[in-house]
Protein backbone atom coordinates (compact mmCIF):
# COMPACT_ATOMS: atom_id res chain seq x y z
CA UNK A 1 0.00 0.00 0.00
CA UNK A 2 1.54 3.26 -1.25
CA UNK A 3 1.67 5.40 2.17
CA UNK A 4 2.56 9.44 1.52
CA UNK A 5 4.17 10.70 4.64
CA UNK A 6 3.51 14.53 5.33
CA UNK A 7 5.59 16.55 7.53
CA UNK A 8 4.00 19.88 8.17
CA UNK A 9 2.93 23.14 10.72
CA UNK A 10 -0.42 22.91 10.02
CA UNK A 11 -1.71 19.00 10.25
CA UNK A 12 -5.22 20.24 10.71
CA UNK A 13 -5.27 21.16 6.72
CA UNK A 14 -5.49 17.12 6.00
CA UNK A 15 -6.87 15.10 4.89
CA UNK A 16 -8.75 18.68 3.02
CA UNK A 17 -9.59 17.31 -0.48
CA UNK A 18 -7.94 14.24 -0.17
CA UNK A 19 -10.56 13.17 2.35
CA UNK A 20 -13.31 13.23 -0.44
CA UNK A 21 -14.63 11.76 -3.30
CA UNK A 22 -12.64 8.85 -5.06
CA UNK A 23 -9.55 9.83 -2.89
CA UNK A 24 -11.73 8.79 0.23
CA UNK A 25 -13.20 5.61 -0.86
CA UNK A 26 -9.62 4.79 -1.87
CA UNK A 27 -8.27 5.58 1.34
CA UNK A 28 -11.13 3.40 2.79
CA UNK A 29 -10.45 0.44 0.61
CA UNK A 30 -6.45 0.84 1.66
CA UNK A 31 -5.48 1.58 -1.30
CA UNK A 32 -3.17 4.02 -0.28
CA UNK A 33 -2.53 5.83 3.56
CA UNK A 34 -2.18 9.24 4.67
CA UNK A 35 0.11 9.80 7.91
CA UNK A 36 0.16 13.65 8.89
CA UNK A 37 3.38 14.65 10.96
CA UNK A 38 3.24 17.62 13.01
CA UNK A 39 7.06 19.28 13.09
CA UNK A 40 6.53 20.97 16.21
CA UNK A 41 6.21 18.18 17.96
CA UNK A 42 9.98 17.46 17.69
CA UNK A 43 10.69 21.16 18.73
CA UNK A 44 13.19 20.89 21.90
CA UNK A 45 11.93 24.21 23.76
CA UNK A 46 8.59 24.98 26.16
CA UNK A 47 7.32 27.26 23.46
CA UNK A 48 7.64 24.74 20.35
CA UNK A 49 10.41 26.97 18.40
CA UNK A 50 10.38 25.62 14.83
CA UNK A 51 12.29 28.83 13.22
CA UNK A 52 14.82 31.76 13.80
CA UNK A 53 16.57 34.42 11.99
CA UNK A 54 18.60 33.98 8.78
CA UNK A 55 22.35 34.82 9.21
CA UNK A 56 24.01 37.02 7.03
CA UNK A 57 20.75 39.22 7.73
CA UNK A 58 17.86 39.55 5.44
CA UNK A 59 13.78 39.37 5.71
CA UNK A 60 11.81 36.60 7.14
CA UNK A 61 12.64 33.47 9.17
CA UNK A 62 13.96 29.73 8.51
CA UNK A 63 13.07 26.80 9.55
CA UNK A 64 15.30 25.05 11.88
CA UNK A 65 17.54 22.14 10.46
CA UNK A 66 17.69 20.56 13.58
CA UNK A 67 13.88 20.15 14.39
CA UNK A 68 12.79 19.15 10.80
CA UNK A 69 15.55 16.44 11.37
CA UNK A 70 14.27 15.31 14.72
CA UNK A 71 11.18 15.02 13.15
CA UNK A 72 12.39 13.27 10.03
CA UNK A 73 14.33 10.79 11.91
CA UNK A 74 11.64 9.94 14.44
CA UNK A 75 8.77 9.16 12.31
CA UNK A 76 11.11 7.42 9.05
CA UNK A 77 12.02 3.93 9.62
CA UNK A 78 13.00 3.32 5.65
CA UNK A 79 16.00 5.09 4.71
CA UNK A 80 15.64 4.36 1.57
CA UNK A 81 12.19 6.01 1.25
CA UNK A 82 12.54 9.30 -0.98
CA UNK A 83 12.47 12.62 0.82
CA UNK A 84 10.50 15.67 -0.85
CA UNK A 85 10.77 19.29 -0.09
CA UNK A 86 8.25 21.48 -1.78
CA UNK A 87 10.33 24.15 -3.39
CA UNK A 88 10.30 26.84 -6.26
CA UNK A 89 13.75 25.88 -6.77
CA UNK A 90 13.41 22.35 -7.11
CA UNK A 91 12.70 20.09 -9.81
CA UNK A 92 9.78 20.92 -11.66
CA UNK A 93 6.57 17.85 -11.18
CA UNK A 94 5.90 16.47 -14.31
CA UNK A 95 3.74 13.29 -15.32
CA UNK A 96 6.93 11.58 -16.07
CA UNK A 97 8.09 11.95 -12.05
CA UNK A 98 5.06 11.26 -10.85
CA UNK A 99 4.84 7.61 -12.31
CA UNK A 100 8.55 7.21 -11.14
CA UNK A 101 7.86 7.29 -7.63
CA UNK A 102 4.11 5.51 -7.00
CA UNK A 103 6.21 2.31 -5.99
CA UNK A 104 8.12 4.08 -2.88
CA UNK A 105 6.54 5.29 0.33
CA UNK A 106 6.70 9.42 0.03
CA UNK A 107 7.98 11.93 2.41
CA UNK A 108 7.13 15.23 2.01
CA UNK A 109 8.34 18.10 3.58
CA UNK A 110 5.83 21.35 3.83
CA UNK A 111 7.98 24.81 4.00
CA UNK A 112 7.30 28.35 5.34
CA UNK A 113 8.50 31.25 5.96
CA UNK A 114 11.96 31.74 3.77
CA UNK A 115 12.67 27.68 3.36
CA UNK A 116 14.51 25.49 5.21
CA UNK A 117 18.01 25.43 6.59
CA UNK A 118 20.06 24.55 3.40
CA UNK A 119 22.06 21.74 5.71
CA UNK A 120 18.85 20.00 6.27
CA UNK A 121 18.83 19.10 2.45
CA UNK A 122 21.83 18.11 2.08
CA UNK A 123 22.61 16.00 5.25
CA UNK A 124 18.84 13.79 4.97
CA UNK A 125 19.57 13.51 1.00
CA UNK A 126 16.38 15.25 0.46
CA UNK A 127 14.85 16.01 -3.01
CA UNK A 128 13.35 19.74 -3.78
CA UNK A 129 10.41 19.56 -6.25
CA UNK A 130 8.40 22.49 -7.83
CA UNK A 131 5.12 22.27 -8.59
CA UNK A 132 5.57 24.91 -11.33
CA UNK A 133 7.30 28.51 -11.29
CA UNK A 134 5.50 30.79 -8.67
CA UNK A 135 5.24 31.16 -4.70
CA UNK A 136 3.06 29.56 -2.15
CA UNK A 137 2.54 30.86 1.40
CA UNK A 138 3.32 27.49 2.24
CA UNK A 139 3.91 23.56 1.24
CA UNK A 140 0.64 22.35 2.41
CA UNK A 141 -1.30 23.11 -1.48
CA UNK A 142 1.68 21.62 -3.26
CA UNK A 143 1.10 18.62 -1.07
CA UNK A 144 -2.13 18.09 -2.24
CA UNK A 145 -1.18 18.53 -5.72
CA UNK A 146 1.93 16.04 -5.62
CA UNK A 147 0.09 13.23 -3.75
CA UNK A 148 -2.99 13.97 -6.09
CA UNK A 149 -0.93 13.39 -9.08
CA UNK A 150 0.29 10.22 -7.64
CA UNK A 151 -2.29 8.40 -5.84
CA UNK A 152 -4.60 9.00 -9.22
CA UNK A 153 -2.02 6.68 -11.02
CA UNK A 154 -2.86 3.63 -8.34
CA UNK A 155 -4.41 0.83 -9.97
CA UNK A 156 -8.11 1.04 -8.89
CA UNK A 157 -8.24 4.22 -7.78
CA UNK A 158 -9.83 5.52 -10.94
CA UNK A 159 -12.99 3.95 -12.10
CA UNK A 160 -11.35 3.94 -15.96
CA UNK A 161 -8.00 2.47 -16.04
CA UNK A 162 -7.96 3.72 -19.91
CA UNK A 163 -8.33 6.93 -18.43
CA UNK A 164 -4.72 7.20 -17.78
CA UNK A 165 -3.89 6.50 -21.24
CA UNK A 166 -5.87 8.80 -23.03
CA UNK A 167 -5.27 12.44 -20.80
CA UNK A 168 -2.93 15.12 -21.49
CA UNK A 169 0.96 15.25 -21.32
CA UNK A 170 0.29 10.98 -22.36
CA UNK A 171 2.79 10.61 -25.25
CA UNK A 172 3.67 14.07 -24.99
CA UNK A 173 0.15 15.30 -26.36
CA UNK A 174 -2.10 17.21 -24.79
CA UNK A 175 -5.65 15.92 -24.59
CA UNK A 176 -8.23 16.32 -27.59
CA UNK A 177 -11.65 18.46 -27.13
CA UNK A 178 -14.07 16.71 -25.52
CA UNK A 179 -17.67 16.89 -26.07
CA UNK A 180 -21.00 15.26 -24.86
CA UNK A 181 -24.78 16.17 -24.79
CA UNK A 182 -27.12 17.99 -25.62
CA UNK A 183 -25.56 17.89 -29.46
CA UNK A 184 -25.88 21.41 -29.86
CA UNK A 185 -26.13 23.80 -27.42
CA UNK A 186 -25.72 27.61 -27.82
CA UNK A 187 -25.84 27.23 -31.89
CA UNK A 188 -23.30 25.30 -31.73
CA UNK A 189 -23.06 21.34 -32.91
CA UNK A 190 -20.69 18.65 -31.99
CA UNK A 191 -18.10 17.54 -34.32
CA UNK A 192 -19.92 15.10 -36.98
CA UNK A 193 -16.85 12.68 -36.68
CA UNK A 194 -17.40 12.15 -33.37
CA UNK A 195 -21.31 10.72 -34.10
CA UNK A 196 -20.72 8.58 -36.96
CA UNK A 197 -19.28 5.92 -34.82
CA UNK A 198 -16.30 4.93 -37.31
CA UNK A 199 -13.75 4.24 -34.45
CA UNK A 200 -10.81 4.55 -36.83
CA UNK A 201 -11.58 8.33 -38.02
CA UNK A 202 -12.30 9.37 -34.14
CA UNK A 203 -8.87 8.09 -33.24
CA UNK A 204 -6.93 9.97 -35.92
CA UNK A 205 -9.12 13.09 -35.13
CA UNK A 206 -8.32 13.18 -31.80
CA UNK A 207 -5.24 12.58 -32.30
CA UNK A 208 -5.17 15.09 -34.70
CA UNK A 209 -6.68 17.46 -32.53
CA UNK A 210 -4.27 16.65 -30.02
CA UNK A 211 -1.25 17.49 -32.29
CA UNK A 212 -2.64 20.99 -33.35
CA UNK A 213 -3.32 21.97 -29.82
CA UNK A 214 0.04 21.25 -28.28
CA UNK A 215 1.84 22.84 -31.37
CA UNK A 216 0.13 25.77 -30.80
CA UNK A 217 0.24 26.16 -27.02
CA UNK A 218 2.78 24.00 -25.73
CA UNK A 219 6.02 24.47 -28.26
CA UNK A 220 7.87 22.51 -25.41
CA UNK A 221 5.78 19.65 -25.70
CA UNK A 222 5.96 19.50 -29.10
CA UNK A 223 9.24 19.47 -29.69
CA UNK A 224 9.61 16.60 -27.24
CA UNK A 225 6.78 14.99 -29.28
CA UNK A 226 8.47 15.45 -32.65
CA UNK A 227 12.29 13.70 -31.10
CA UNK A 228 10.06 10.55 -30.43
CA UNK A 229 7.69 9.94 -32.67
Amino acid sequence: MWTARVFTLYPELFPGPLGSGLYKKALEKKLWSLEIVNIRDSAQDKHQTVDDTPFGGGSGMIMRADVIANSLDKNISNKNEPIIYLSPKGKKLDQTYAKKITNKNVNIICGHFEGIDQRLLETRNIEEVSIGDFVLSGGEVGAFVLIDTIVRLIPGVLGNSDSLTEETFERDLLEYPQYTKPQKWEEKEVPNVLLGGNHAKINDWRLAQSEDITRRRRPDLWKKYKKNK
